[in-house]
């Protein structure tokens, strides 16, 4: 019998990811996702779950992670789940799942409010996207637009769930 273990989560950090490193000096990130559900009862009441996961990923998509994330955004990841079992301080044995992150996608507007459209995609894999000559410079002008703060962060990795498709920031 064949076996799949695939897992794809929508939710908000829980906390700011934790970054470390193991010995190889390989980037791991830690992070908590709380995924919320909502429903009507029997009783016509309306209910709500929220569901605590645990997440884990390492190598350039750690750092990413790392970099652009924090406590209260919105991400999707996808991976697989790990059992993973130690021996806590009280001699207690303690086991918990956790997702493994392989791909995962930045989520919301970048910034832009409600009224900004569809989530803005952010960078998934961690393979490098072929470097573009910057534009000719233009020179200086009286009334230059002050600078958008609001834009989402330069990416140097491709985006997996778009479709392939290169969406310009």
């Amino acid at each position: 019998m064949a076996n799949y273990n695939k897992v794809i989560l929508v939710g908000n950090l829980t906390r700011d990811p934790q970054l470390s490193y193991l010995p190889s000096q390989t980037p791991v990130v830690e992070f908590g996702l709380a995924i919320n559900r909502q429903w009507r009862g029997q009783d016509g009441q309306q209910r709500d779950e929220t569901c605590f996961i645990d997440c884990r990923s390492y190598g350039k998509q750690a750092a990413v992670i790392n970099q652009y994330l924090k406590k209260g955004q919105p991400v999707l990841v996808e991976g697989r789940l790990q059992f993973d079992t130690w021996e806590g301080r009280d001699g207690q044995r303690r086991s918990k799942h956790r997702v493994f992150v392989e791909r995962f996608q930045f989520l919301g507007t970048g910034g832009r409010g409600a009224a900004g459209g569809a989530p803005a995609p952010y960078p998934s894999q961690s393979r490098p996207q072929p470097q573009q000559p910057p534009p000719p410079a233009e020179p200086p002008s009286q009334e230059a637009p002050p600078p958008d703060i609001d834009e989402p962060p330069p990416s140097a990795y491709d985006d997996d769930f778009g479709g392939g498709e290169d969406i310009p920031f």
